[in-house]
């Protein structure tokens, strides 16, 4: 891995912590524009990186509420059958 590739990935995982503290959902935008105005590169490795937490961290919550929703039945079938 990279310098380019280890900085960004340090700073996604700085910024959702940050975000995850503050509530500010939106953050990860406010330090691309920062990353803008002075490198480009890094501005997209940072927020290829973002996009990919993000992501990650919408495919699980879906997983998840389906292993929830699985117990659920689970228990109810169990239920019924007593």
């Amino acid at each position: 891995m990279g310098t380019l590739e280890r900085l960004a990935e340090k700073l996604a995982d700085d910024t959702m912590k940050v975000q995850d503290a503050t509530g500010q959902d939106r953050l990860f935008m406010e330090v691309s524009g920062v990353l803008a105005a002075s490198s480009q590169t890094l501005e997209e490795a940072f927020l290829t990186e973002m996009r990919v937490r993000l992501a990650e961290r919408i495919a699980r919550k879906f997983l998840n509420s389906k292993i929830s929703e699985a117990q659920v039945a689970a228990e109810t079938a169990a239920k019924t059958k007593t």
